[in-house]
């Protein structure tokens, strides 16, 4: 079966969570994902600053990890790019693709010869990806970073956390995935439709930042048209609502409601035997507090699934707060193959996070594990026609891994 993006040849440089995050969603939707990794230990400006800590060095891989969803689909190659020959191998394979993606500050790329004004000359229809966290351009193109920072500079972080207390730091899904390598796909998927129109590839910036405020464009938007700021934790879907929270059940377990609309929220009041309560979905006060504080007694009464088994029965926003532990026998995610299983010759059954996009016709497919390091070095270069003493001599030069 054709996978959609069949044929789309991508160069990945990116090292950590956003771009192959990115580069993960095009392999499974076909694309051929050749890594450009670094050929050896981090050097020069990061491995002075970095000293004594220079041992834990994110990004640089050595070993596949077969449950690293971020690297299926791909293949390895090593590569020195400050050394000349390595750089003449990645231009002839920029020649004979359709994308590359990076994720290095503004300026690196440059400095190497692989950035995006160089490799278009090489080849005009290639689509050059470049993931960061505030962009090319801007003020603070060049200031490191990470997620939390990126979050903190869209407005994001500001909004969130407990009413009275300080920012509540989530999870890095904001800026380094829907920001950054979601962001990223769509970008690189647009650009090959334009391409189709144009015959021409062109520069794709993705800014963290700019992704987390398209992300949050619902909040902004409100904030635009009433120009009021609602202070931390105020925000109705924040756990304001008592329909609209989350709740701890006889078994230690949550269950989370969201039952904003008023059908929703009066079916709620009489699965809880308080129709009473329906007149008031919108009071403040003492009202409000003695609609949660029923609400979180009753919720103590049974279960986490049996108080779901029982408001999944009528129109109720329900649902069950799983640990991570539970994803696996979750009926929705069994349904949906949102955890796959893959054969490991060696570690057997290897479980790994599904595909989202569902294509009826031209569906993802997982079709290999993450590689190591340079695993796929020798075929790459055989592929560009290096005999084996070429490959063996580019190795000892430090130019290949």
């Amino acid at each position: 079966m054709t996978l959609p993006l069949e044929g789309i040849k991508v160069l990945d440089m990116s090292r950590l969570a956003p771009g192959p995050h990115c580069t993960m969603i095009l392999g499974d939707l076909g694309a051929d994902v050749l890594k450009i990794e670094e050929a050896g230990p981090i050097s020069g400006r990061r491995a002075e600053q970095a000293g004594a800590a220079g041992a834990n060095q994110p990004g640089i891989r050595a070993e596949a990890n077969p449950f690293d969803a971020l690297e299926r689909n791909k293949r390895s190659i090593g590569l020195n790019l400050k050394l000349p020959e390595a750089r003449e191998i990645f231009y002839r394979l920029v020649k004979d693709s359709d994308v590359v993606v990076e994720g290095f500050r503004p300026g690196t790329t440059k400095r190497l010869g692989v950035d995006y004004e160089t490799l278009s000359k090489l080849n005009p229809r290639i689509i050059y990806c470049a993931i960061t966290g505030y962009g090319q351009t801007g003020p603070y193109a060049t200031l490191v970073g990470h997620d939390i920072n990126y979050i903190s500079h869209a407005g994001a972080l500001g909004v969130i956390g407990n009413k009275g207390g300080k920012p509540v730091i989530p999870q890095n899904f904001l800026a380094d995935f829907a920001g950054g390598g979601m962001h990223g796909a769509i970008g690189i998927m647009a650009a090959i439709i334009a391409r189709q129109k144009t015959g021409r590839g062109q520069m794709v910036d993705i800014s963290m930042m700019d992704g987390v405020m398209l992300v949050a464009a619902s909040m902004l938007s409100s904030y635009f048209r009433e120009r009021t700021i609602t202070p931390r934790g105020e925000w109705y879907l924040t756990g304001q609502l008592p329909h609209f929270d989350v709740y701890e059940c006889k078994d230690g377990k949550y269950i989370s409601l969201g039952s904003l609309e008023p059908w929703f929220y009066a079916n709620l009041c009489r699965a809880m035997g308080r129709d009473d309560f329906i007149p008031h979905q919108n009071t403040t006060g003492a009202k409000r507090e003695e609609i949660r504080a029923y609400f979180a007694q009753q919720f103590k009464t049974k279960t986490r699934d049996e108080w779901f088994d029982i408001l999944a029965q009528t129109d109720i926003c329900v649902g069950h707060v799983y640990s991570l532990d539970e994803l696996e026998s979750a009926p929705q995610v069994k349904a949906r193959n949102m955890v796959i299983y893959l054969d490991h010759p060696k570690l057997g059954k290897v479980a790994q996070v599904g595909i989202a996009p569902k294509l009826s016709d031209t569906p993802g497919k997982v079709r290999g594990f993450g590689p190591a390091l340079g695993q796929h070095t020798d075929e790459v270069l055989r592929g560009l026609g290096h005999s084996p003493a070429e490959i063996t001599k580019l190795r000892a030069a430090g130019a290949v891994k």
